[in-house]
């Protein structure tokens, strides 16, 4: 769910940034500052069955080409950092930024020997200058518009300094390129691109069959119960909407979305559609910047959300943030949804 940025550094030009680090590293010849060793996890080449490089991508429209497996990443947003923590590529983590909340426990023990997780680089978008002076070789981001100028650095530019940069291809908002709608297999498409990315298809296949029987495990409720996704926003609401996220996990949980028939990933919806519409339950979304709590207060202290059924009844849901994004935690919030849902009392329809 997109929200509004800001940059930690002062936009620089980045061809002047960089030529500080490529001359520093060409003062030191050839082995300085090398990469370590590919992890065990990630060397599923060894056989000469994994990856063959240079690899080149179509993502988001934008050719990118990988030269080799990735030593030194910057993760921008939990959903690319989770990414490769549920990969066991943790160790290639040299920079993270933008992330939206604590790991989820089941990664908690990748994260623990991760530095670059526990104290990121920046709380929102890194600048340029930052990222640049960890000499990534490649940049992986939620969102399409963390890779700007005025952000992590552009991606034309990026290539041309010899860094790679791959963006989720959930978050792509070219129509060409954007899943329309995302679906199960999208999120599991990028985990399988990714694991080639990084030479590491076994550990993205073992994590995809993990996920789809995890998936297949829950039975979606069929009450014909409907829901509100309230991701943000108090006097206008920005709410899940029909092609996204919030969408995929709801059909998954068999809950229909009331604003389902905006074609659109999130949008604005009014306060008066939501109480028109008086959905059964409100999946509320836990952010530290917007709790499910100041969410609760926000509905139950206006006399006109307060009507809601809904509210009245206490019918709520929550979802951290980060498993509201596309990524490895969304089959673990259909399942944590679909409990907390199979425990409201008062539902039958």
């Amino acid at each position: 769910m997109p929200r509004r940025l800001r940059t930690t550094a002062a936009p620089i030009v980045l061809l002047t940034a960089l030529s500080v680090v490529t001359l520093a590293g060409c003062a030191q010849g050839p082995d300085a500052g090398a990469a370590p060793a590919a992890s065990s996890s990630a060397s599923d080449g060894a056989d000469g069955s994994g990856t063959a490089y240079p690899l080149t991508l179509d993502n988001c429209g934008t050719e990118t080409t990988v030269e080799a497996a990735p030593q030194r990443v910057v993760t921008i947003k939990s959903s690319t950092t989770e990414m490769l923590l549920a990969l066991g590529l943790g160790d290639r983590i040299v920079g993270s930024a933008f992330l939206d909340g604590p790991v989820p426990d089941s990664l908690a023990d990748a994260a623990a020997d991760v530095p670059a997780v526990a104290e990121p680089l920046a709380d929102q978008v890194p600048g340029a200058e930052a990222v640049l002076g960890l000499e990534p070789d490649l940049v992986y981001a939620g969102w399409e518009s963390n890779l700007t100028a005025d952000g992590a650095g552009d991606r034309g530019t990026l290539a041309k300094l010899g860094v790679a940069t791959y963006v989720s291809p959930a978050a792509c908002k070219d129509p060409e390129h954007m899943p329309d709608p995302l679906t199960f297999d999208d999120v599991f498409s990028e985990i399988g691109e990714v694991g080639e990315i990084f030479d590491a298809s076994d550990a993205a296949t073992d994590l995809v069959a993990d996920q789809r029987e995890t998936l297949a495990s829950v039975t979606p409720d069929d009450r014909g119960l409907d829901a509100l996704w309230y991701s943000s926003g108090d006097d206008i609401p920005y709410v899940g909407a029909g092609i996204g996220a919030p969408q995929m996990i709801m059909d998954a949980v068999g809950l229909e979305n009331v604003a389902g028939d905006v074609h659109d990933t999130w949008t604005s919806y009014a306060w008066e559609e939501a109480i028109a519409a008086d959905p059964d339950v409100i999946v509320l979304v836990d952010a530290t910047w917007n709790s499910a709590e100041q969410k609760i207060e926000r509905l139950e202290s206006n006399p006109a959300t307060a009507r809601m059924t809904a509210v009245r009844e206490g019918h709520y849901l929550t979802v951290p943030f980060p498993a509201s994004e596309a990524g490895v935690r969304n089959v673990d919030a259909v399942v944590d949804l679909a409990a907390q849902l199979d425990g409201l009392e008062g539902l039958d329809r």
